[in-house]
C-alpha cells in the first residue's frame, strides 16, 4: 500500500501523523510511505530523519494525495484539501464531524473512506486514539486557564494556587473522564481548590479515592452546576459523548451568574462544546469575551505542544495504521469491531448515526459493521 503523510495546515498545528518509527515499521512491511516536505518540522522531525528510514519526500500535498491509497493525518481535512481527496481513498485522522456540517458534507462529497480516530473503540469500549490527546488537552486546559486568569489577559487577576493568607482559585471541572481527570491533577498540583462534576457515581467514587484533598467531587445536576459556577474562577468543559455533539450544560443566561473576568476553557469545542457561547478559536487568537467572561475555544490545543503530542498520538495510532495498510481497510475492520466503529463515511454514504442525528441526515451502517 502507498501511505501518505501530508503536512498539517490548520492554524498553528505542529503535529505530524507518523513519526520515523512509524515509517520504518510500514516500510519494513513492504509499504511505500510518502511524506510531504517539512511535514514533521513542527514536531522537531526533519526530512532527513524520514529519508533515513525509507520515506519518499515529496514537495506538495497534491503529490501525497494523488498517489496514496491511505492518507494518515492528525486534524480533519480542511476545505482546500477536499478537492485532492478521491473516491475510495482511506482518510485516517480526527474528524469530529458532529460539530461541523460543512466538513461533513464536504468529505461526503469526495467519496473517501473516513475512519475517525475519535470513534475507534477497544475491547473495553474505551477510546484509545482519543485518550492521549485528551490527556494533553486536560493538562493544557489548566495551563491556559491559569494564564488567562491574569489581568492583562482580561481575567480576574487570580493566581491559581493563591499565596499564604490569600485563598486559591476555585476551579470547576465539568466531566470526570480523561480530560477532567488530567485537568484536576494539574490544578490540584498548583494548589487550586478543585471541584470535578460527573453523572457517573462510580467514576466520582473512584476520583474521590485517588485525588488529593483539595479535589472535591459533585454529582452533575443543573442546580448544583448553577450554584458552583457562581463562585468559579476557572471552568473547564470536559464533556464528551463519543462521535456526537456535546450537550449544552452552560446556556447563555448562566454567564450572568459568573464573576467578571472568570475564564471558561471548553476542551470539547471541536465537538460543539458544553458552553452555548463557545466557538472554535485558534492559538493565534485564542480568546474572546461574552458577558465579561473570558472564553477560550482553541480547537487543536495539543497542537501547541507538537512534539509531545505527536509522539503521544502516534504511539496509539500506529498499530491501527499498520493493520489498515497490511490488510486493507475492509479486511482490517471486519477483523476488529472496534476499528470498524471508526468508519464514519464510506464512498459518499454516512455511516455514523450520531453524526446523522446532529444534522438530520440519512445514514446506514457501514458494510464492515459486525
Amino acid at each position: 500500500m502507498i501511505v501518505g503523510v501530508p503536512k498539517e495546515i490548520k492554524t498553528h498545528e505542529y503535529r505530524v501523523a507518523v513519526t520515523p518509527v512509524g515509517v520504518d515499521e510500514l516500510v519494513r512491511r513492504g509499504h511505500r510511505v510518502l511524506v510531504e516536505h517539512d511535514a514533521g518540522i513542527g514536531s522537531g522531525i526533519t526530512d532527513d530523519e524520514y529519508r533515513a528510514v525509507g520515506a519518499t519526500i515529496v514537495q506538495t500535498p497534491a503529490e501525497v494525495f494523488a498517489e496514496a491509497n491511505m492518507i494518515v493525518k492528525v486534524k480533519e481535512p480542511l476545505a482546500g484539501e477536499w478537492p485532492m481527496m478521491r473516491q475510495g481513498q482511506v482518510m485516517f485522522t480526527y474528524f469530529h464531524f458532529a460539530a461541523d456540517r460543512e466538513l461533513t458534507e464536504g468529505v461526503l462529497s469526495t467519496g473517501s473512506i473516513a475512519i475517525a480516530y475519535e470513534t475507534i473503540t477497544d475491547r473495553n469500549g474505551r477510546l484509545p486514539l482519543l485518550t492521549p490527546m485528551s490527556e494533553v488537552a486536560g493538562k493544557m486546559s489548566i495551563q491556559e486557564g491559569a494564564k488567562y486568569l491574569e489581568r492583562p489577559m482580561m481575567g480576574r487577576g487570580i493566581l491559581l494556587g493563591g499565596v499564604p493568607g490569600v485563598r486559591p482559585a476555585e476551579v470547576l471541572i465539568i466531566g470526570g473522564g480523561v480530560v477532567g481527570t488530567n485537568a484536576a491533577k494539574v490544578a490540584a498540583g498548583l494548589g487550586a481548590n478543585v471541584t470535578i462534576m460527573d453523572v457517573n457515581l462510580d467514576r466520582l467514587r473512584y476520583l474521590d479515592d485517588v485525588m488529593p484533598a483539595n479535589v472535591h467531587t459533585a454529582y452533575s445536576d443543573r442546580l448544583t452546576l448553577l450554584r458552583l459556577i457562581e463562585t468559579a474562577d476557572l471552568v473547564i468543559g470536559a464533556v464528551l459523548i463519543p462521535g456526537a455533539r456535546c450537550p449544552i450544560l452552560i446556556p447563555r443566561e448562566v454567564l450572568g451568574r459568573m464573576q467578571n473576568g472568570a475564564v471558561i476553557v471548553d476542551v470539547g469545542v471541536d465537538q460543539g462544546g458544553c458552553c452555548e457561547t463557545i466557538k472554535p478559536t485558534t492559538h493565534e487568537n485564542p480568546t474572546y469575551i461574552v458577558d465579561n467572561v473570558v472564553h477560550y475555544g482553541v480547537a487543536n490545543m495539543p497542537g501547541a505542544v507538537g512534539r509531545t503530542s505527536t509522539f503521544a498520538l502516534t504511539h496509539a495510532t500506529l498499530p491501527y495504521a499498520l493493520r489498515l495498510a497490511d490488510l486493507g481497510w475492509e479486511k482490517a475492520c471486519r477483523a476488529d469491531r472496534g476499528l470498524a466503529a471508526g468508519v464514519n463515511m464510506e464512498r459518499g454514504r454516512l455511516t455514523n448515526g450520531a453524526v446523522a442525528e446532529a444534522f438530520g441526515m440519512k445514514w446506514a451502517p457501514s458494510s464492515v459493521a459486525g
